[in-house]
């Protein structure tokens, strides 16, 4: 199958140094565990890669496109790819941030880029993953966005819900051990509820794997809550 290997990771503008300012070094490890995450995607050796992240609509976009923080104080766009001379500054921010992980490797992939509804129902993120890649595509490998639960403490920004934390940990349960109808399985009112921005996005993972096939293996490499917002970083490759 085209699908080789897939990694998670979440997407707070404050990942972006310049945005972070004097705060930058409180998500070193954030950052850290992002890049390596994007090193493993990178060698599995795809020959393309497709960004997936939730946003106000699911629609596909173009290599030329961009997106923008100006709205976080970062005022330059971020390109998806290298030819975003003649493209629009309309990615999401989950994607915007996943072009900003990619732009940071170095990496000199072609690569494009799906947003799907925050509020899709599950179905039809599942659906999405699995006609998102073909047989006779290049090997391409996915990098999925999406944070987990904003309630875990009173300074959260959902402030706190006793919820959230076991809801984090079976999304970082079912990364870890590659279980699609975990994934499949998260309950949207709940996701909202615990204002979850990955839900949509990982039931789009899981639709992706389960057409491609084969047995994965999963490792989550980072699992915190800073500033009360539940982050992951994952990687899934074929065994």
């Amino acid at each position: 199958m085209s699908l080789v290997a897939a990694a998670v990771c979440p997407h707070p503008p404050l990942i972006v140094p310049e945005l972070a300012g004097a705060a930058a070094p409180e998500l070193d490890d954030l950052r850290a565990a992002a890049d390596v995450a994007i090193a493993r995607l990178l060698a599995a050796e795809p020959e393309a890669l497709l960004l997936v992240g939730g946003g106000p609509a699911s629609r596909t976009f173009n290599a030329a496109d961009s997106g923008s923080l100006r709205g976080y104080g970062l005022a330059r766009p971020v390109r998806l790819w290298k030819t975003a001379c003649s493209g629009a500054e309309v990615l999401p921010l989950s994607l915007t941030i996943g072009a900003w992980l990619l732009n940071r490797s170095g990496t000199d992939l072609p690569r494009l880029a799906r947003s799907v509804a925050v509020d899709a129902a599950p179905a039809d993120a599942v659906a999405l993953g699995a006609t998102l890649l073909a047989d006779d595509d290049p090997r391409c490998a996915l990098l999925v966005l999406g944070d987990g639960s904003a309630c875990r403490g009173v300074k959260a920004p959902g402030y706190d819900d006793p919820r959230a934390q076991a809801y984090d940990e079976g999304v970082a349960a079912a990364l870890a051990g590659t279980d699609v109808e975990a994934l499949r399985g998260l309950d949207p009112v709940l996701s909202a509820e615990l204002r979850v921005a990955g839900r949509s996005a990982w039931q789009v993972l899981a639709g992706a794997v389960r057409a491609a096939g084969g047995d994965w293996r999963g490792e989550v490499s980072y699992q915190e809550a800073p500033y009360g917002v539940a982050y992951f970083v994952a990687n899934w490759e074929r065994v």
